[in-house]
């Protein structure tokens, strides 16, 4: 029999734990036209430590679930990675004050040209907390139908491609490294289980997010955003 893991939180205790340690400086070391480097220099465990990290307005990204049990995928160029990769529709959130689920309601309109009736938060995730603060609420929505309208796209968005795929065969392409983007992955992973468990692990379309570093401060409270992100 395994031994006992020294520590090990309870059953349904396992959980991130928010930490705000003083800051002694926090400055732009380069700034980005979509997003800064920011660097911080912070007390903890007794020393003065300095980091940079991007600084990230966050973003919100929607899994669209139809009657049939197909996931609404889209492929689009990513430089970066040189890949033209699958993904769900997802963007910043980088308008000043805008709810998140109006944003994520915008993008689903904007990159697929489709509506949903029915709207869960699907799961919250820090993409990179080791060199960034971006935090991404994936959302499910179902009920889905298309808008009076297509949104004409621009750059990377023109040339998108749509696919309805059932979700086990977007699940098999995680599983067999065919697709890499992680939002994906998460997304359709988190569907796959939460579908599994009748759905009672979906949140509110309107839950509290206090993960979002740029959301909620130490007292609960909406910081003011840079101004670069309120210029958008």
């Amino acid at each position: 029999m395994a031994a006992e893991a020294e520590g090990a939180p309870e059953a349904g205790a396992l959980r991130d734990e928010p930490f705000r340690p003083e800051i002694v400086s926090s400055d732009v070391a380069f700034g980005g036209r979509i997003w800064d480097v920011r660097r911080d220099t912070f007390r903890y465990n007794g020393e003065d430590i300095t980091r940079e990290y991007v600084d990230h307005t966050g973003a919100v990204a929607v899994l669209a679930l139809d009657d049939e049990g197909r996931v609404l995928l889209i492929r689009q160029y990513r430089h970066p990675v040189r890949y033209r990769d699958w993904e769900i529709p997802a963007g910043l959130l980088d308008i000043r004050g805008e709810d998140p689920l109006t944003a994520a309601q915008r993008e689903l309109a904007e990159e697929a040209d489709l509506q949903a009736g029915q709207w869960n938060v699907l799961t919250d995730v820090f993409t990179s907390p080791g060199g960034s603060d971006e935090a991404i609420r994936v959302y499910l929505a179902r009920d889905v139908r298309a808008t009076a309208e297509a949104f004409a796209r621009e750059a990377e968005e023109a040339d998108i491609e749509v696919a309805w795929v059932p979700l086990e065969e977007a699940v098999d392409a995680v599983l067999e490294r065919r697709a890499h983007n992680a939002v994906l992955i998460i997304a359709v992973l988190a569907a796959r289980v939460a579908r599994e468990k009748g759905w009672e692990s979906l949140g509110a379309a309107d839950a509290p997010w206090p993960s979002h570093p740029k959301l909620a401060d130490a007292d609960g409270e909406a910081p003011e955003l840079s101004e670069q992100s309120a210029a958008g």
